[in-house]
């Protein structure tokens, strides 16, 4: 395998040449570099090893008021690192863009990724919380985003977008070291066109930007001062096992194709049944928090209320799908499924799932079960944890890789002929090729040590949908359990936010949006911690007669207190479950 100076080794080596403090221009050395203008931004004027700067170029504001607007910056595009793998002979290269406002406020935003990655999404800076009408880059942060060090691979099938992990070191990158790597470039690029270094540093990400968030807390500790992980898929490898186990749950009760007796999985339970069984799980938990408004703000109370056999089994005199959902066999089925991916000793590869309102919604189907538009062949699911899952699990997460088929039944088949005994400590595995499994390159090195970033300062929100269908908020509470029972004091720089409803980042009967950045830049530079966040129903949701809500931090919830505006997050205390 080829040896490369990566730019972490360098960084020492860019502190000397590039003279980095914080202060203005004004004490610059004799010998110090040259500010660079945005047009004067090329790979000889950085001269960095593995560097390569394709584009740098001034680009004028455009319209206010949206998104995706942007301010007037100097936009930088380039790669780093960029080789020929020695494993699967493909090019490979960590791609990234940074964009430096001209009316700089100071500070560094790193835009998570998504996903697998495999594109450079444009560095506007996206806001945690849904109907957000501005951007990081508008509000005068210099933004970066990557590609994760691979592009997706247009090969036809739904696996395009994982064949990355046949190689060693784009597994590497895709985990880590490509956050870290874009992270020495922005600053080096920030301190070369702004004759200073950033003020502040910020990670923000959802999903997979969620992960990169907490790994960029435990791996990169000095050089982020916040973060802020939505939905984080921390243990992405044991999800993926949780991808197989709920196919292979559906699959079971799922009516079969004629012609060919496979499983019709996007039938095993319809659109009608999981309105019917988050009308069965509110029925038993819209009042646990003082108010019955189609939100459970009490999950922790829900659980123990909330009986699926009672309320879901059909008996005698009764119609599935009007008054139950089915009969046994298809109850225990979903109860799998929530219970979490188990192996033949009964040992748990993952965490269990909520019951929660937001499983009726096409928010938790099109990850679980099928995308709402029509499916060619439907015994080829088209979900999310079907396709993208179905093809990230074998290529990414086990070790060695398993190279599945992408076309026709190869991912599906891969996924209900998965064996939990067998297969699934392949994502702890290692060979000669491949040094570091997948949990140890996906994962931060030690989730409940984030002795370092304490240490210099640094704060971390953590948001996550209750009703989350691709990573268990569960998964994130033992979590969050597990470092406060590291380290009592862990609530004075980490706190967890569950946002009842909420699916995958966004989505459900929730209030979803909500302003953390301004929440956690408090914290980090002003030392306010934040109490309860006010959150506020978009204008997707599902909900009727619901404006807003406090967000609490866990383990409180928001529980009505019997006498306000029921629509209002003032009539709202938070409280001890």
């Amino acid at each position: 395998m080829e040896k490369r100076l990566t730019l972490t080794t360098l960084a020492a080596l860019t502190a000397l040449l590039y003279g980095c403090h914080s202060s203005s221009g004004g004490d610059n050395k004799p010998d110090d570099p040259p500010q660079l203008g945005c047009a004067d931004i090329t790979t000889e004027a950085l001269d960095v090893p593995g560097l390569v700067i394709t584009n740098a170029v001034a680009n004028p504001a455009t319209d206010p008021g949206t998104s995706q607007s942007t301010p007037a910056h100097c936009l930088v595009e380039g790669h780093l690192n960029e080789r020929k793998s020695e494993v699967d002979n493909q090019q490979y290269a960590i791609g990234f863009e940074v964009r430096l406002p001209t009316d700089w406020n100071g500070r560094f935003f790193f835009q998570g990724g998504g996903g697998t990655d495999g594109a450079v999404n444009p560095a506007l800076g996206s806001l945690p919380g849904e109907g957000q009408a501005t951007n990081a880059l508008s509000e005068g942060y210099a933004v970066a985003s990557t590609d994760g060090g691979h592009k997706s691979v247009d090969d036809g099938t739904p696996a395009g977008g994982s064949l990355f992990g046949v190689d060693p070191q784009a597994r590497i990158d895709y985990g880590y070291n490509a956050v870290g790597e874009v992270t020495k470039v922005a600053q080096t690029l920030i301190q070369r066109h702004y004759d200073k270094s950033a003020d502040r540093s910020y990670f923000v990400g959802c999903s997979n930007g969620g992960r990169q968030a907490m790994v960029a807390a435990s791996r990169f500790a000095d050089l982020y001062d916040g973060v802020i992980a939505g939905n984080p898929g921390f243990n992405l490898p044991k999800a993926g096992i949780q991808h197989a186990w709920d196919n292979q749950q559906f699959a079971g009760v799922a009516p079969r194709d004629a012609a060919t007796n496979r499983p019709i999985i996007e039938q095993s339970f319809t659109v009608p049944d999981m309105q019917l069984v988050a009308g069965k799980v509110l029925g038993a938990c819209d009042g646990l928090d003082g108010l019955k408004d189609g939100m459970i703000l009490n999950s922790a109370a829900c659980q123990a209320a909330f009986d699926p056999v009672k309320e879901l089994v059909c008996v005698s005199g009764q119609t599935p799908g009007t008054d139950c959902l089915g009969d046994a066999d298809k109850v225990d089925a979903l109860v799998r499924v929530f219970d979490g991916p188990r192996n033949s000793q009964n040992q748990a590869l993952y965490a269990s799932w909520p019951w929660d309102a937001g499983v009726g919604e096409m928010g938790w189907r099109i990850w679980k079960l099928a995308m709402p538009f029509p499916n060619p062949d439907p015994t080829i699911p088209n979900s999310i944890i079907s396709t993208m899952g179905g093809s990230a699990l074998p290529y990414i997460f086990m070790t060695p890789p398993v190279q599945v088929p992408g076309a026709g039944h190869g991912l599906i088949d891969y996924l209900l002929g998965y064996d939990f005994d067998a297969d699934a400590p392949g994502i702890y595995r290692r060979t000669d090729v491949y040094t570091e499994s997948s949990m140890e390159f996906m994962t931060p090195p030690n989730p409940t040590d984030l002795g370092a970033f304490n240490a210099k300062g640094g704060k971390m929100i953590v948001y996550h949908g209750n009703s989350d269908p691709v990573f268990s908020v569960h998964d994130t509470i033992q979590w969050y359990e597990n470092l406060k029972s590291a380290d009592a004091e862990a609530g004075d720089y980490a706190r967890l936010y569950t946002v009842p409803g909420q699916n995958h980042c966004s989505g459900g009967p929730s209030t979803s949006q909500f302003d953390l950045l301004t929440a956690l830049v408090d914290w980090v530079e002003n030392d306010k911690a934040p109490e309860q966040v006010i959150a506020m129903a978009s204008s997707g949701s599902t909900l009727s007669g619901v404006e807003s809500r406090p967000l609490c931090p866990y383990p409180l919830y928001a529980k009505y207190d019997g006498n306000g505006d029921p629509k209002v997050a003032s009539s709202f205390e938070c409280v001890e479950p």
